[in-house]
């Protein structure tokens, strides 16, 4: 296997910058240039994404940035021993050892093994020193080598430091960890992982291991990272006073531990605070009321913890959005970019009923189920509606996409119940997401009914039932009660009111007919933007599209009006992350690159997942970006014969220059608003986890927390 690092990776006593940024790049061009990497742009760039996630400065003057990049070749490491100092976000000031871990994108086993030992050797004061002694760049390889792929070991030597498990025998001077506990060791269990399992998952265990060997407890610890996870033994977990989730990303199979008091923050709290961790985790196995894992027999109901052992309520709302929405997007960017590779393939009149179907489907349907690849469809001539092989291919893609457009918000309500409530939410909460849509309460219904559902479940599962009926609790009692409860809230009290709304939103917009060209504009923009696809959405689309049967006029600049402002969401949000994506989550990087398509596709759903899991910001800010369109494609007269389809029917539109000129005032004003709002009001980064998947960073508030330094 070739080595992980040579002398030509290694850069001493160096002037690499001023930020870390530049140093970097600078360490990329290292790996590129040593014919490791396909490009150092691409290196870096992926390195930054990571570094944009969570700083990745550690305590001692120490930075790891890392990442896995398809642009890496040759699994590999950079090392910078750096003079002057470069801030990279660690609590107590700035790195002189900087190493940047290079792994490729569908990096072996063995490599990501070699990787993760160098992690794990750095929390070794001894190791770390040697770096800063070393006087050649071939002392530095030398001393990398011998820590990622050591001699092996005499026969009967003890096992190397940071084992899944802690030794057995204490610290002579540990003191006792609780005086009711003397002559009997305590045992906690740990699960570390962070969103790429190279760095932070290692150095989190093995800090966690050495607090506890410290402290005089055995720490038993599952890395769930990219060398592979060994799970815990149920035996050591059934023993254990406590569970520490050490973590960035959900923790797999998490049920294992229900009932067991809980202590849980991201990775970074645990490299830096790793005994006091392991005192809040013994104090919680002594606190009656000290929050627990949820789930299991146990329940998934968590007994109020003290004061300072909760995350805040506007984190705790925040995690079960981000939850729902991480799950929720992979429909989204399927669904979407089907949908609009059939208006490529097929033309924007595939999604209207076909006047042959005798079940009045549309053409796309119809043709997916009458014809075959090997039977194409013949349909008269008709502008905006391709037959033949490219109509059928067209077909099939949007026919994909609309199924997959179909889970979306069912798949959003279902996670956000299944983050308040766990595996108990699951179901009521895609019950309630798809009754919202039968309703008309779209993805608002969504995430309200998913609320619901997860509480609901929540409180279900709390029950103390007789032991005849327990074991149907999870698999019969809570889906039906959850269900009933959620889905009959949202069918009986809320279906009524969003048609009465409706059906007054649609009465109200042909009152306005006539009036204001500008005003009708700014009116169909806000509704447009206010919801995304939900009823307010729909009400101006419907308006929009029963009027086109006129065939000239007013409708048909209402119909260019609402298509242009429904396509500002999405590109202002993938404009916004492009500009500043340090102020989202890699979910959100990723779902901004497929929003552009989207956007320019006509499909707004592309901005949802930023709009549910931060509303207050997102949705005022594209309402105002929509507004400014439809104003300025409303006073200049653009007409559209199409229904939808975004840049794909530009045929059918009169006017295209202003059209467009109008679509990128309002995607910049939509981006540059929220990206403001999301600068002012952006969360602390000790309130917000790296990765708010199906987790909760609780700090206890009577232990010291440093705070992490801004990147």
């Amino acid at each position: 296997m070739p080595d992980l690092i040579t002398p030509d990776l290694v850069a001493l006593d160096a002037d690499l910058g001023s930020d870390k940024t530049t140093v970097v790049r600078r360490l990329a061009g290292l790996v590129a240039g040593a014919g490791r990497a396909t490009g150092a742009d691409g290196l870096a760039d992926d390195a930054l994404a990571r570094e944009a996630q969570a700083a990745t400065g550690l305590p001692g003057g120490i930075a790891i940035p890392h990442c896995r990049s398809a642009a890496v070749t040759e699994a590999s490491l950079a090392f910078a021993r750096l003079d002057p100092k470069v801030d990279f976000g660690a609590p107590d000031g700035p790195a002189d050892l900087v190493f940047l871990i290079a792994a490729p994108a569908h990096g072996d086993a063995d490599h990501l093994t070699l990787l993760t030992a160098l992690a794990r050797a750095l929390v070794r004061p001894e190791f770390v020193a040697s770096l800063r002694a070393a006087g050649s760049a071939d002392e530095v390889v030398r001393l990398v080598q011998e820590v990622v792929s050591p001699e092996p070991a005499p026969a009967g030597a003890p096992a190397a430091s940071g084992s899944s498990s802690a030794a057995t025998a204490a610290t002579p001077a540990a003191p006792a960890a609780d005086a009711g506990t003397a002559g009997a060791r305590r045992s906690i269990v740990v699960v570390s992982a962070c969103p790429t399992g190279i760095a932070h998952t290692y150095m989190a265990a093995d800090k966690l291991t050495a607090a506890g060997e410290a402290a005089g407890v055995d720490v038993h610890v599952e890395t769930q990272g990219s060398s592979g996870s060994t799970p815990l033994d149920p035996a050591v977990i059934r023993t254990a006073d406590a569970v520490i989730f050490a973590v960035d990303v959900g923790v797999r199979d998490r049920d294992r531990f229900a009932g067991k008091p809980l202590v849980q923050s991201g990775t970074k709290r645990a490299i830096n605070e790793p005994d006091v961790m392991v005192r809040e985790a013994l104090a919680a196995a002594d606190d009656p009321n000290a929050r627990r894992v949820p789930g299991g027999t146990g329940g998934a109901a968590e007994p109020a913890a003290a004061a300072g052992g909760r995350p805040s309520t506007a984190t705790e709302v925040r995690r079960w959005l981000l939850t729902g929405v991480s799950y929720m997007i992979p429909f989204v960017a399927a669904g979407g970019l089907l949908i609009a590779l059939g208006f490529l393939f097929g033309g924007y009149q595939i999604v209207n009923p076909d006047p042959t179907s005798a079940d009045g489907n549309s053409y796309a349907l119809n043709w997916v189920l009458n014809n075959t690849f090997f039977n194409l469809p013949d349909a008269a001539p008709t502008e905006g509606l391709n037959d033949g092989f490219w109509g059928y291919l067209g077909a099939v893609c949007t026919v994909l996409g609309q199924a997959a457009f179909g889970f979306l918000v069912p798949a959003l309500a279902g996670y956000i119940a299944y983050a308040i409530a766990d595996r108990p939410g699951i179901v009521p909460g895609f019950v309630v997401g798809a009754v919202s849509v039968s309703v008309g309460a779209g993805f608002i219904g969504g995430l309200v009914g998913g609320i619901i559902a997860g509480f609901a479940a929540r409180w279900i599962s709390g029950w103390k039932l007789p032991t005849g009926v327990r074991g149907l609790q999870p698999v019969v009692i809570i889906p039906l009660l959850a269900t009933l409860i959620s889905s009959g809230l949202m069918a009986v009290l809320l279906g009524r009111p969003l048609a009465a709304a409706l059906t007054g939103l649609g009465n109200w917009l042909n009152g306005l007919t006539g009036t204001s060209a500008v005003l009708l504009g700014i009116i169909l923009g806000l509704m447009m933007c206010f919801d995304l696809g939900g009823p307010v959405n729909k009400a101006a689309y419907v308006f929009a599209t029963t009027g086109l049967a006129a065939g000239s006029g007013a409708p048909l600049v209402i119909m260019a009006t609402v298509m242009a402002a429904g396509m500002v969401p999405p590109l202002a949000m993938a404009l916004s992350t492009a500009i500043r994506p340090k102020l989202y989550t890699p979910a959100e990087r990723d779902n901004g690159k497929a929003a552009w398509l989207l956007g320019l596709s006509f499909i707004s759903e592309g901005a949802i997942p930023f709009a549910a899991a931060d509303p207050l910001r997102v949705i005022p800010s594209m309402m105002l970006g929509g507004a400014t369109t439809g104003a300025i494609v409303a006073a200049s007269g653009v007409e559209l014969r199409a229904p939808h389809g975004g840049i794909f029917v530009f045929f059918a539109m009169s006017n295209v220059l202003m059209f467009v000129i109008a679509l990128i005032i309002g995607t910049v004003v939509g981006a540059v608003a929220v990206t403001i709002a999301k600068s002012i009001g952006r969360p602390k980064a000790d309130a917000v986890p790296e990765d708010a998947v199906d987790m909760a960073h609780a700090h206890n508030a009577a232990a010291p927390v440093t705070q992490p330094a801004r990147a």
